[in-house]
Protein backbone atom coordinates (compact mmCIF):
# COMPACT_ATOMS: atom_id res chain seq x y z
CA UNK A 1 0.00 0.00 0.00
CA UNK A 2 2.60 2.43 1.26
CA UNK A 3 4.17 1.80 -2.30
CA UNK A 4 1.08 2.31 -4.52
CA UNK A 5 0.60 5.76 -2.33
CA UNK A 6 4.30 6.70 -3.39
CA UNK A 7 3.54 5.98 -6.83
CA UNK A 8 0.37 7.77 -7.33
CA UNK A 9 1.80 11.09 -5.32
CA UNK A 10 4.83 10.83 -8.34
CA UNK A 11 2.56 10.48 -11.26
CA UNK A 12 0.55 13.29 -10.02
CA UNK A 13 3.31 15.57 -9.65
CA UNK A 14 5.04 14.32 -12.97
CA UNK A 15 1.64 14.54 -14.95
CA UNK A 16 1.84 17.91 -16.69
CA UNK A 17 4.92 16.64 -18.07
CA UNK A 18 3.40 13.30 -18.84
CA UNK A 19 0.76 15.10 -21.15
CA UNK A 20 2.93 17.33 -22.53
CA UNK A 21 4.92 14.53 -23.89
CA UNK A 22 1.79 12.40 -24.66
CA UNK A 23 0.50 15.54 -26.97
CA UNK A 24 3.49 16.67 -28.26
CA UNK A 25 5.60 13.74 -28.47
CA UNK A 26 2.80 11.07 -28.69
CA UNK A 27 4.88 9.20 -25.47
CA UNK A 28 2.81 7.16 -23.56
CA UNK A 29 -0.02 6.07 -25.18
CA UNK A 30 0.74 2.80 -26.20
CA UNK A 31 -0.18 -0.41 -24.30
CA UNK A 32 -2.01 1.83 -21.16
CA UNK A 33 -4.26 -1.25 -20.59
CA UNK A 34 -1.33 -3.31 -19.81
CA UNK A 35 0.50 -0.68 -18.18
CA UNK A 36 -2.31 0.21 -15.75
CA UNK A 37 -4.11 -2.72 -15.05
CA UNK A 38 -1.36 -5.98 -16.05
CA UNK A 39 -1.98 -8.39 -18.56
CA UNK A 40 -5.11 -9.66 -18.95
CA UNK A 41 -6.34 -13.87 -19.28
CA UNK A 42 -6.64 -13.74 -23.01
CA UNK A 43 -3.07 -12.00 -23.54
CA UNK A 44 -1.34 -13.87 -21.26
CA UNK A 45 -2.72 -17.13 -22.48
CA UNK A 46 -1.05 -15.76 -26.16
CA UNK A 47 2.26 -15.06 -24.86
CA UNK A 48 2.63 -18.30 -22.68
CA UNK A 49 1.29 -20.39 -25.80
CA UNK A 50 0.77 -23.09 -22.70
CA UNK A 51 4.12 -23.67 -21.88
CA UNK A 52 6.52 -23.62 -18.64
CA UNK A 53 7.38 -19.61 -18.90
CA UNK A 54 10.17 -17.07 -18.11
CA UNK A 55 9.08 -13.78 -18.01
CA UNK A 56 12.19 -11.54 -18.78
CA UNK A 57 11.89 -7.68 -18.36
CA UNK A 58 14.29 -5.11 -20.21
CA UNK A 59 13.49 -1.41 -19.72
CA UNK A 60 14.04 -0.17 -22.95
CA UNK A 61 16.67 -0.63 -26.12
CA UNK A 62 19.79 -1.08 -24.41
CA UNK A 63 18.55 -3.81 -22.62
CA UNK A 64 16.47 -5.17 -25.29
CA UNK A 65 19.66 -5.59 -26.97
CA UNK A 66 21.41 -7.53 -24.38
CA UNK A 67 18.36 -10.62 -24.37
CA UNK A 68 18.44 -12.09 -27.99
CA UNK A 69 21.67 -14.46 -27.58
CA UNK A 70 20.57 -14.94 -23.76
CA UNK A 71 16.80 -16.01 -24.96
CA UNK A 72 18.60 -18.50 -28.10
CA UNK A 73 21.12 -20.16 -25.48
CA UNK A 74 18.05 -20.82 -23.20
CA UNK A 75 15.78 -22.09 -26.10
CA UNK A 76 18.29 -24.35 -26.81
CA UNK A 77 18.74 -25.76 -23.73
CA UNK A 78 15.10 -25.89 -22.69
CA UNK A 79 13.22 -26.16 -25.78
CA UNK A 80 9.50 -26.56 -24.46
CA UNK A 81 9.92 -23.02 -22.22
CA UNK A 82 8.06 -20.02 -23.56
CA UNK A 83 10.00 -16.79 -22.75
CA UNK A 84 8.40 -13.83 -23.02
CA UNK A 85 9.86 -9.96 -23.17
CA UNK A 86 8.58 -7.11 -21.35
CA UNK A 87 9.47 -3.08 -21.57
CA UNK A 88 8.89 0.12 -20.26
CA UNK A 89 9.19 2.40 -23.25
CA UNK A 90 8.07 2.64 -26.43
CA UNK A 91 11.11 2.44 -28.44
CA UNK A 92 12.29 -0.87 -26.51
CA UNK A 93 8.79 -2.43 -27.12
CA UNK A 94 9.06 -1.66 -30.91
CA UNK A 95 12.76 -2.96 -30.49
CA UNK A 96 11.84 -6.34 -28.43
CA UNK A 97 8.89 -6.87 -31.07
CA UNK A 98 11.22 -6.68 -33.96
CA UNK A 99 13.89 -8.94 -32.53
CA UNK A 100 11.03 -11.13 -30.78
CA UNK A 101 7.94 -10.88 -32.43
CA UNK A 102 4.86 -9.22 -31.29
CA UNK A 103 3.59 -12.65 -29.76
CA UNK A 104 5.77 -12.66 -27.24
CA UNK A 105 6.67 -9.12 -25.98
CA UNK A 106 4.30 -6.72 -23.44
CA UNK A 107 4.03 -3.88 -21.77
CA UNK A 108 5.56 -4.16 -18.49
CA UNK A 109 2.80 -2.84 -15.85
CA UNK A 110 3.48 -0.30 -13.56
CA UNK A 111 4.35 -1.55 -9.82
CA UNK A 112 1.22 -0.93 -8.63
CA UNK A 113 -0.09 -4.00 -6.51
CA UNK A 114 -3.10 -4.81 -8.74
CA UNK A 115 -1.57 -4.39 -12.09
CA UNK A 116 1.56 -6.38 -11.02
CA UNK A 117 -0.74 -9.00 -9.08
CA UNK A 118 -2.52 -9.89 -12.32
CA UNK A 119 -0.33 -9.57 -14.76
CA UNK A 120 1.89 -12.49 -12.48
CA UNK A 121 -1.71 -14.61 -11.97
CA UNK A 122 -2.50 -15.11 -15.42
CA UNK A 123 1.24 -15.39 -16.72
CA UNK A 124 2.44 -17.60 -14.25
CA UNK A 125 6.01 -17.63 -14.66
CA UNK A 126 8.68 -19.81 -13.11
CA UNK A 127 10.94 -16.93 -13.26
CA UNK A 128 11.13 -13.80 -13.35
CA UNK A 129 14.57 -11.92 -14.92
CA UNK A 130 15.11 -8.38 -14.51
CA UNK A 131 17.92 -7.05 -17.04
CA UNK A 132 20.82 -5.38 -15.18
CA UNK A 133 18.25 -3.55 -12.73
CA UNK A 134 14.66 -2.15 -12.53
CA UNK A 135 14.13 -1.90 -9.05
CA UNK A 136 10.30 -2.29 -8.36
CA UNK A 137 9.27 -2.85 -4.75
CA UNK A 138 6.21 -4.44 -5.63
CA UNK A 139 6.67 -6.73 -8.29
CA UNK A 140 9.75 -8.37 -6.37
CA UNK A 141 7.73 -8.91 -3.36
CA UNK A 142 4.30 -10.43 -5.17
CA UNK A 143 6.72 -12.73 -7.43
CA UNK A 144 8.29 -13.60 -4.66
CA UNK A 145 5.77 -14.28 -2.57
CA UNK A 146 3.57 -16.44 -4.85
CA UNK A 147 6.50 -18.47 -5.80
CA UNK A 148 8.20 -16.98 -8.54
CA UNK A 149 11.85 -16.69 -8.72
CA UNK A 150 13.30 -13.32 -9.64
CA UNK A 151 16.81 -12.70 -10.91
CA UNK A 152 18.78 -10.32 -12.08
CA UNK A 153 20.95 -10.87 -15.05
CA UNK A 154 23.63 -8.51 -16.05
CA UNK A 155 23.55 -6.59 -13.03
CA UNK A 156 25.18 -3.20 -12.63
CA UNK A 157 25.22 -0.59 -9.99
CA UNK A 158 26.65 2.73 -9.61
CA UNK A 159 28.02 3.76 -6.30
CA UNK A 160 26.25 6.56 -6.65
CA UNK A 161 23.05 4.78 -7.04
CA UNK A 162 23.99 2.17 -4.15
CA UNK A 163 24.59 4.85 -1.97
CA UNK A 164 21.00 6.28 -2.84
CA UNK A 165 19.39 2.84 -2.27
CA UNK A 166 21.21 2.43 1.70
CA UNK A 167 20.11 5.52 2.61
CA UNK A 168 16.35 4.65 1.77
CA UNK A 169 17.22 1.07 2.80
CA UNK A 170 14.09 0.85 5.36
CA UNK A 171 12.33 1.24 1.75
CA UNK A 172 14.76 -0.81 -0.63
CA UNK A 173 16.63 -3.04 1.51
CA UNK A 174 13.28 -5.32 1.88
CA UNK A 175 13.52 -5.80 -2.02
CA UNK A 176 17.38 -6.33 -2.66
CA UNK A 177 16.72 -9.00 0.22
CA UNK A 178 14.06 -10.83 -1.69
CA UNK A 179 16.33 -11.59 -4.98
CA UNK A 180 17.08 -14.96 -5.54
CA UNK A 181 19.84 -14.61 -7.54
CA UNK A 182 22.09 -11.23 -9.15
CA UNK A 183 24.71 -12.39 -11.94
CA UNK A 184 26.77 -8.77 -11.35
CA UNK A 185 29.08 -7.63 -14.42
CA UNK A 186 32.12 -7.15 -11.83
CA UNK A 187 33.25 -7.79 -8.91
CA UNK A 188 32.33 -3.31 -7.75
CA UNK A 189 28.87 -4.52 -9.15
CA UNK A 190 29.05 -6.98 -6.77
CA UNK A 191 29.86 -5.46 -3.66
CA UNK A 192 27.61 -2.89 -4.16
CA UNK A 193 24.63 -5.26 -4.56
CA UNK A 194 25.96 -6.78 -0.77
CA UNK A 195 25.99 -3.70 0.90
CA UNK A 196 22.22 -3.02 -0.57
CA UNK A 197 20.74 -6.20 1.13
CA UNK A 198 21.58 -8.96 -1.22
CA UNK A 199 22.95 -12.18 0.46
CA UNK A 200 26.07 -13.01 -0.69
CA UNK A 201 25.00 -16.78 -1.90
CA UNK A 202 22.92 -15.10 -4.27
CA UNK A 203 25.29 -13.36 -5.75
CA UNK A 204 27.70 -14.33 -8.59
CA UNK A 205 30.33 -12.44 -11.00
CA UNK A 206 29.41 -13.58 -14.51
CA UNK A 207 30.78 -10.00 -16.72
CA UNK A 208 29.04 -8.34 -18.89
CA UNK A 209 26.75 -9.20 -21.71
CA UNK A 210 27.58 -6.66 -23.80
CA UNK A 211 30.96 -7.75 -24.10
CA UNK A 212 29.32 -11.44 -25.63
CA UNK A 213 26.80 -9.39 -27.49
CA UNK A 214 29.61 -6.97 -29.24
CA UNK A 215 30.15 -7.15 -33.13
CA UNK A 216 33.50 -8.68 -34.01
CA UNK A 217 33.05 -8.77 -37.82
CA UNK A 218 32.50 -5.95 -40.36
CA UNK A 219 31.87 -8.12 -43.26
CA UNK A 220 28.34 -9.05 -42.69
CA UNK A 221 25.16 -8.39 -44.47
CA UNK A 222 23.96 -6.16 -42.03
CA UNK A 223 27.09 -3.65 -41.97
CA UNK A 224 27.72 -3.72 -45.95
CA UNK A 225 23.94 -3.52 -47.09
CA UNK A 226 24.44 0.14 -44.72
CA UNK A 227 28.00 0.88 -46.46
CA UNK A 228 26.10 0.40 -50.04
CA UNK A 229 22.89 2.77 -48.96
CA UNK A 230 25.05 5.40 -47.50
CA UNK A 231 27.69 5.73 -50.21
CA UNK A 232 30.96 4.94 -48.65
CA UNK A 233 33.95 4.63 -50.97
CA UNK A 234 37.47 3.57 -50.00
CA UNK A 235 38.82 6.39 -49.66
CA UNK A 236 36.43 7.98 -46.99
CA UNK A 237 36.76 8.23 -43.46
CA UNK A 238 33.52 7.93 -41.95
CA UNK A 239 33.00 9.52 -38.21
CA UNK A 240 29.97 8.06 -36.28
CA UNK A 241 28.44 10.08 -33.46
CA UNK A 242 26.42 7.56 -31.65
CA UNK A 243 23.62 7.93 -28.83
CA UNK A 244 23.61 11.52 -28.70
CA UNK A 245 21.96 13.59 -27.19
CA UNK A 246 20.49 17.14 -27.07
CA UNK A 247 24.39 19.38 -27.77
CA UNK A 248 26.20 16.29 -28.82
CA UNK A 249 25.16 16.82 -32.45
CA UNK A 250 25.72 20.67 -32.64
CA UNK A 251 29.56 19.84 -31.39
CA UNK A 252 29.76 17.71 -33.92
CA UNK A 253 28.56 18.99 -36.43
CA UNK A 254 30.95 22.55 -35.52
CA UNK A 255 34.00 19.90 -35.74
CA UNK A 256 33.17 18.46 -38.75
CA UNK A 257 32.33 22.02 -40.31
CA UNK A 258 35.75 22.64 -39.64
CA UNK A 259 37.69 19.21 -40.23
CA UNK A 260 36.61 18.84 -43.45
CA UNK A 261 37.71 22.00 -45.42
CA UNK A 262 41.29 20.15 -44.97
CA UNK A 263 40.27 16.75 -44.84
CA UNK A 264 37.73 16.22 -47.50
CA UNK A 265 37.47 12.72 -47.27
CA UNK A 266 35.87 12.75 -43.82
CA UNK A 267 31.89 11.82 -44.08
CA UNK A 268 29.82 12.35 -40.55
CA UNK A 269 26.88 9.64 -39.54
CA UNK A 270 24.65 10.86 -36.70
CA UNK A 271 22.63 8.60 -34.65
CA UNK A 272 20.28 10.72 -32.12
CA UNK A 273 19.44 8.41 -29.17
CA UNK A 274 15.82 9.59 -29.01
CA UNK A 275 13.23 9.17 -31.71
CA UNK A 276 11.42 13.03 -30.54
CA UNK A 277 14.74 14.62 -31.30
CA UNK A 278 15.20 13.27 -35.31
CA UNK A 279 13.59 16.52 -36.98
CA UNK A 280 15.29 18.83 -34.50
CA UNK A 281 18.35 17.01 -35.46
CA UNK A 282 17.72 17.33 -39.52
CA UNK A 283 16.81 21.19 -38.90
CA UNK A 284 20.04 21.86 -36.82
CA UNK A 285 22.08 20.15 -39.77
CA UNK A 286 20.41 22.03 -42.11
CA UNK A 287 20.96 25.72 -40.22
CA UNK A 288 24.39 24.54 -40.69
CA UNK A 289 24.43 24.44 -44.54
CA UNK A 290 24.72 21.07 -44.65
CA UNK A 291 22.63 18.30 -46.91
CA UNK A 292 20.77 15.70 -44.78
CA UNK A 293 20.29 12.14 -45.79
CA UNK A 294 17.54 10.50 -43.62
CA UNK A 295 17.63 7.12 -43.32
CA UNK A 296 13.84 6.46 -42.42
CA UNK A 297 13.67 8.19 -46.23
CA UNK A 298 12.15 5.73 -48.18
CA UNK A 299 15.16 3.47 -47.55
CA UNK A 300 16.96 5.01 -51.01
CA UNK A 301 20.64 4.64 -51.91
CA UNK A 302 22.60 8.13 -53.04
CA UNK A 303 21.67 9.01 -56.35
CA UNK A 304 25.39 10.36 -56.72
CA UNK A 305 28.47 9.14 -54.57
CA UNK A 306 28.13 10.96 -51.46
CA UNK A 307 30.11 14.50 -50.96
CA UNK A 308 31.81 16.24 -48.06
CA UNK A 309 28.45 18.54 -47.83
CA UNK A 310 25.89 15.50 -47.04
CA UNK A 311 25.60 14.18 -43.93
CA UNK A 312 23.53 11.48 -43.16
CA UNK A 313 20.83 11.38 -40.02
CA UNK A 314 19.74 7.79 -38.65
CA UNK A 315 16.38 8.70 -37.87
CA UNK A 316 15.45 4.94 -37.44
CA UNK A 317 15.90 2.50 -33.84
CA UNK A 318 17.64 -0.11 -33.19
CA UNK A 319 20.59 0.04 -36.13
CA UNK A 320 23.48 1.55 -34.63
CA UNK A 321 25.10 -1.67 -33.71
CA UNK A 322 25.11 -2.18 -37.60
CA UNK A 323 26.35 2.00 -38.35
CA UNK A 324 28.81 1.47 -35.75
CA UNK A 325 30.35 -1.53 -38.42
CA UNK A 326 30.30 1.37 -41.04
CA UNK A 327 32.56 3.22 -38.81
CA UNK A 328 36.21 4.56 -39.03
CA UNK A 329 36.29 6.77 -36.50
CA UNK A 330 33.54 6.74 -33.19
CA UNK A 331 32.26 9.05 -31.05
CA UNK A 332 29.68 7.13 -28.12
CA UNK A 333 27.00 10.44 -26.89
CA UNK A 334 25.35 10.60 -24.31
CA UNK A 335 28.81 10.99 -22.43
CA UNK A 336 28.91 14.82 -22.79
CA UNK A 337 26.16 15.57 -20.53
CA UNK A 338 24.42 14.34 -17.01
CA UNK A 339 23.01 11.01 -18.87
CA UNK A 340 25.94 8.82 -17.93
CA UNK A 341 27.30 7.08 -21.32
CA UNK A 342 25.88 4.80 -23.63
CA UNK A 343 27.15 1.45 -24.69
CA UNK A 344 30.60 2.04 -26.17
CA UNK A 345 31.68 -1.76 -27.11
CA UNK A 346 29.47 -1.89 -30.28
CA UNK A 347 32.31 0.13 -32.03
CA UNK A 348 35.45 -1.73 -30.00
CA UNK A 349 34.36 -4.47 -30.89
CA UNK A 350 34.33 -3.90 -35.19
CA UNK A 351 37.90 -2.47 -34.04
CA UNK A 352 37.03 1.29 -34.38
CA UNK A 353 38.96 3.54 -32.99
CA UNK A 354 36.49 4.98 -29.92
CA UNK A 355 36.03 8.04 -28.04
CA UNK A 356 33.54 9.13 -25.32
CA UNK A 357 33.00 12.23 -22.90
CA UNK A 358 33.91 12.45 -19.15
CA UNK A 359 30.81 11.06 -18.09
CA UNK A 360 30.64 7.44 -18.30
CA UNK A 361 29.32 6.40 -15.02
CA UNK A 362 27.10 3.78 -16.75
CA UNK A 363 29.69 2.05 -18.08
CA UNK A 364 32.39 3.38 -15.77
CA UNK A 365 34.14 -0.26 -15.83
CA UNK A 366 34.19 -0.63 -19.99
CA UNK A 367 35.51 2.78 -19.94
CA UNK A 368 37.85 2.74 -17.49
CA UNK A 369 38.98 -1.04 -18.71
CA UNK A 370 39.10 0.46 -22.51
CA UNK A 371 41.37 3.38 -21.68
CA UNK A 372 43.89 1.18 -19.53
CA UNK A 373 44.19 -0.77 -22.25
CA UNK A 374 44.90 2.12 -24.79
CA UNK A 375 41.62 0.92 -26.37
CA UNK A 376 39.71 4.28 -26.69
CA UNK A 377 40.19 7.96 -25.65
CA UNK A 378 38.41 9.79 -23.02
CA UNK A 379 37.81 13.61 -24.41
CA UNK A 380 36.49 16.41 -22.21
CA UNK A 381 35.07 18.73 -24.40
CA UNK A 382 34.81 20.03 -28.04
CA UNK A 383 38.34 20.62 -28.57
CA UNK A 384 39.95 17.56 -27.29
CA UNK A 385 37.06 15.95 -29.26
CA UNK A 386 38.20 17.56 -32.58
CA UNK A 387 41.90 16.47 -31.89
CA UNK A 388 41.00 12.89 -31.22
CA UNK A 389 39.28 12.98 -34.27
CA UNK A 390 42.19 15.33 -36.45
CA UNK A 391 44.55 12.48 -35.12
CA UNK A 392 42.54 9.43 -36.50
CA UNK A 393 42.94 11.70 -40.06
CA UNK A 394 46.07 12.35 -39.75
CA UNK A 395 47.80 9.51 -38.07
CA UNK A 396 46.17 6.42 -39.26
CA UNK A 397 48.60 3.97 -38.28
CA UNK A 398 47.92 5.12 -34.32
CA UNK A 399 44.31 4.87 -34.79
CA UNK A 400 44.26 1.30 -35.99
CA UNK A 401 46.36 -0.02 -33.13
CA UNK A 402 43.56 1.84 -31.14
CA UNK A 403 40.86 0.00 -32.95
CA UNK A 404 42.57 -3.44 -32.75
CA UNK A 405 43.22 -2.66 -28.63
CA UNK A 406 39.79 -1.95 -28.52
CA UNK A 407 39.02 -5.46 -30.33
CA UNK A 408 41.21 -7.45 -28.04
CA UNK A 409 40.10 -6.16 -24.79
CA UNK A 410 36.23 -7.41 -26.06
CA UNK A 411 37.61 -10.99 -27.12
CA UNK A 412 38.83 -11.39 -23.70
CA UNK A 413 35.87 -10.67 -21.77
CA UNK A 414 33.58 -12.46 -23.64
CA UNK A 415 31.63 -15.58 -21.88
CA UNK A 416 28.90 -13.62 -19.43
CA UNK A 417 25.96 -15.20 -21.83
CA UNK A 418 27.09 -18.86 -20.94
CA UNK A 419 27.65 -17.95 -17.14
CA UNK A 420 24.50 -16.47 -17.24
CA UNK A 421 22.12 -19.28 -18.45
CA UNK A 422 24.17 -21.59 -16.52
CA UNK A 423 23.36 -19.99 -13.24
CA UNK A 424 19.36 -18.90 -15.03
CA UNK A 425 18.54 -23.10 -15.17
CA UNK A 426 20.50 -24.27 -12.44
CA UNK A 427 17.66 -25.92 -10.41
CA UNK A 428 18.85 -26.76 -7.13
CA UNK A 429 20.35 -23.74 -6.53
CA UNK A 430 17.44 -22.14 -7.84
CA UNK A 431 14.72 -24.04 -5.35
CA UNK A 432 17.36 -23.65 -2.34
CA UNK A 433 16.81 -20.16 -2.78
CA UNK A 434 13.31 -20.12 -3.68
CA UNK A 435 12.71 -21.75 -0.22
CA UNK A 436 14.43 -19.50 2.09
CA UNK A 437 13.07 -16.57 0.42
CA UNK A 438 9.45 -17.65 0.71
CA UNK A 439 10.03 -18.16 4.51
CA UNK A 440 11.53 -15.01 4.71
CA UNK A 441 8.42 -13.26 3.35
Amino acid sequence: MLFNLLYAALLAAVSPIVAYRMVRHGRYRRGLGEKLLGLSKTRAKQLRAGKECLWIHAVSVGEVNLLPSVVKQIESLVPDASIVISSSTDTGYDLAVQRFGAERVFFCPLDFTWAVSRTLRHLKPKQVILTELELWPNLIRLASKAGHRVKVINGRLSSRSSERYQQFGFLTRPSFERLHWVGCQDEAALARFEACGVAPSRLSVTGSIKFDNAPMEKDTPEVQELVQWSGVDPWHRVWVVGSTQDGEESMAIEIYQRLRVLNPELRLILVPRHAERFDTVASLLKKSGLNVHRRSCDGSLFSRSWDVDTVVLVDTIGELRNWWGVANIATVGGSFGSRGGQNMLEPAGYGVPVSFGPNTKNFATIADSLIEADAAVRVVDEQSLERFVRRCLSDIPAADSLGENAKAVVAKHRGAIKQTVDHLLHEKTAQQDSDEILRAA
